[in-house]
């Protein structure tokens, strides 16, 4: 396939943000990871990390009805909750909630970016600052990294209320954890990523940035502080997501 200057050709290691850089990245690399910090990778990495096999869905008023159709439970917003719907993007809810082997699992961002990645037939991990030292590891272990076998590294980002794509320090640092591993593995990187990984090492705290940046003060203005407390621990997960067909299941 050929590769235009926008994929950073002769890299092992790519970076880019949201949904278009997602869909260049796609169409040049071997595997591609998601970051989405706050919440929908983190939240990823618990409910599979607990054995649930997750599926990623766009935001929409169909996920409900799509869950139904494949059996499965679904979970809501945050302040949707109930007894009846114990299952929503919080990280918090789904460490406590029951156990369910199917999840529909909804988000504006990462949810929408992995299912358009999966339909191309690239593989997709998620990975959150939790779980980036396991998925670089993996990666290598999986022959990745290679400009012949290239990984393309998407922050997700948020958005803003006109739908436009708002860069963040979250996700930003989330990326730049996996590419650190992966330079550390000896994993060439592309210039975009190695500024990624140069951010990350500008920062002393990773966990108190993310805690004080737009995302994580929102979330906690909104009663969220548990998820930003999930969210921010580095490296407390060995839990590889893949999705493989339609959902998220371990590696």
């Amino acid at each position: 396939m050929t590769e235009g200057v926008f994929s950073q050709p002769g890299s092992g290691a790519r970076f880019d943000w949201g949904p278009a850089g997602a869909a260049e990245l796609a169409r040049v690399c071997s595997v591609l990871v998601v970051v989405d910090v706050l919440s929908f990778s983190t939240a990823v990495d618990v409910a599979v990390g607990r054995g649930m096999r997750v599926h990623p869905f766009p935001w929409s008023d169909q996920a409900r009805a799509y869950a139904d159709r494949i059996g499965a439970a679904v979970a809501v917003g945050r302040q949707q909750i109930s007894d009846a719907s114990p299952w929503s993007l919080s990280p918090a809810a789904l460490q406590n909630a029951p156990f369910v082997a199917e999840l529909v699992l909804p988000s504006p961002n990462g949810a929408s970016i992995c299912s358009a990645a999966a339909s191309t037939g690239v593989p997709v991990v998620a990975a959150c600052l939790r779980n980036a030292p396991a998925v670089a590891r993996w990666l290598h272990g999986q022959g990745h990294g290679t400009p012949a076998s290239p990984i393309g590294v998407v922050a997700a980002g948020e958005l803003w209320p006109d739908g436009t794509l708002r860069p963040c320090v979250e996700d930003l640092l989330g990326a730049a954890a996996v590419l650190d591993g992966l330079s550390m593995l000896g994993v060439p990187l592309s210039v975009e990523a190695a500024v990624s990984l140069a951010a990350l090492a500008s920062v002393r705290n990773v966990a108190a940035a993310v805690r004080r940046c737009v995302s994580g003060q929102e979330l906690i203005l909104r009663g969220f502080t548990e998820d930003v407390r999930l969210a921010v621990q580095s490296g407390v997960s060995h839990t590889v997501p893949v999705l493989t067909g339609q959902s998220f299941a371990p590696a």
